[in-house]
């Protein structure tokens, strides 16, 4: 599918942008565009890929209509992962949250648009359902917006992918609790009841991936993903960490924070298809995006909303998930 293509990545140097480019050059590209603002962490990232001449990083900002558009020149599929994702950051500033999540997702459609891109795949969040905090708000509209983008072109498709959290990566609570523990201090829980979804990144790569080769417009996959307390991943660390037991403290949920997560929600499921035995897929509530025939066999999903308090996975099924995100030895 990219053999020969050239493809731009926004948000490219964080941990799926980086993943994302090591399995698209397995695919042999003719380029892979690396869009992100972070000079220094291009600099390194260009290290690490030991100066591949498929590489083009390019300094710009999805803020930056201009830029953008001169990104997409050329481009064949484009995904999006550029965003403000911590919850207490977009509470804190969400005009900035508004500006990159929103704005910055319009200007990704309409340069898309103008310079012919054939497929956007765009990264959203669990957060992004029935939002309760100015980060899910601002991904929820970029997916509205990126769904009716595929009435604004008869060229570019646009799909959404929704993640969960994904283990290990920058700012997740994995590392914090690891360091947590090293350093010997109370593991910081702010709510002993709370549950998350979790996948690891190569998990999150084949969404990706399934998501930019299947789709045809319109579409938001889903991963069935495994869910977990967070007290009890935390204290699976400190029982595999070797180190001086430390103990748990609860600080109280922060602000824009709920429970639980979902995934699908209830007005989502009549629309929701069991995709394969690994992904849903949620098909646009209007038939002003087309009939989708391919997807006519495709079952209803059974099950009413798809929240993380259901089929927890306990302490055994936890060392099994970290182990498979090479996060624990075995």
């Amino acid at each position: 599918m990219f053999r020969n293509k050239t493809i731009l990545i926004t948000g490219g140097t964080g941990s799926w942008g980086r993943e994302l480019t090591e399995a698209v050059l397995n695919e042999h590209p003719k380029e892979i565009r690396i869009f992100s603002r972070n000079e220094y962490a291009q600099v390194l990232m260009k290290r690490d890929f030991q100066l591949d001449s498929r590489l083009r990083f390019i300094i710009g900002d999805v803020r930056d209509y201009h830029a953008v558009h001169d990104a997409c020149q050329e481009v064949d599929y484009l995904f999006h992962l550029a965003a403000l994702k911590h919850v207490d950051v977009c509470e804190d500033q969400p005009d900035e949250a508004l500006k990159t999540n929103v704005l910055g997702t319009e200007n990704m459609i309409r340069a898309s648009i103008k310079q012919r891109v054939t497929k956007v795949i765009n990264v959203s969040t669990d957060k992004a359902v029935d939002p309760m905090n100015t980060y899910g708000l601002t991904k929820a509209i970029g997916e509205k917006l990126m769904i009716h983008a595929n009435l604004l072109s008869d060229y570019t498709r646009f799909v959404c992918v929704r993640g969960g959290n994904v283990l290990g990566t920058s700012g997740s609570v994995v590392p914090l609790f690891m360091d947590q523990i090293r350093k010997g201090k109370e593991v910081t829980i702010t709510h002993n009841d709370m549950t998350r979804f979790f996948l690891t990144i190569s998990e999150a790569i084949r969404l990706l991936l399934v998501a930019a080769k299947e789709s045809e417009g319109g579409e938001t996959f889903v991963m069935k993903m495994k869910a977990c307390r967070i007290a009890d991943l935390a204290n699976v660390l400190m029982e595999l960490s070797g180190n001086k037991p430390a103990s748990c403290k609860e600080i109280g949920m922060r602000p824009g924070e709920r429970l639980d997560e979902v995934l699908i929600s209830k007005s989502e499921v009549p629309y929701t298809r069991q995709f394969s035995e690994q992904y849903y897929m949620i098909l646009p509530s209007s038939s002003l995006y087309g009939s989708y025939e391919r997807y006519s066999q495709l079952h209803q999903v059974a099950f009413s909303e798809y929240h993380s308090n259901a089929g927890l996975m306990d302490k055994a099924a936890i060392a099994e998930l970290l182990r498979e995100g090479g996060l624990i030895s075995e």
